[in-house]
């Protein structure tokens, strides 16, 4: 075989090659958080957190749970919306507090003008 002939057969294990290596680049970048993005892990936890937060604020018998929305972000559950008084606004905390998982919690409720 000539020199030439052996490059050209191994042209398309090249090319597989170097596709797949992409492919895997592109994967784990997309899989890393920035400080402005959550990773895709982060994500699905931070979606699995929000949803636990928003289930005890619906089962407790002092948050209406309704009014309140919930995000979650690397950790960090943002509450807002509108509650009657100051003590659902706490209970909404410490429920939150509460969750695994729940690094900080920012409380920006409203308190309902009568």
């Amino acid at each position: 075989m000539h020199n030439t002939e052996k490059t050209h057969m191994n042209r398309p294990n090249l090319f597989r090659t170097a596709l797949l290596a992409g492919l895997i680049g592109v994967a784990a970048v997309g899989c890393t958080s920035t400080p402005t993005r959550e990773s895709t892990g982060q994500y699905i936890d931070s979606s699995v957190v929000t949803s636990k937060v928003k289930t005890k604020l619906l089962e407790d018998s002092v948050t209406t749970g309704f009014d309140i929305s919930v995000k979650t972000y690397k950790g960090v559950v943002q509450l807002s919306g509108f509650v009657d008084n100051a003590k659902e606004k706490r209970r909404a905390e410490e429920l939150a507090r509460s969750v695994a998982g729940v690094k900080d919690v920012r409380n920006d409720l409203a308190i309902k003008p009568k």
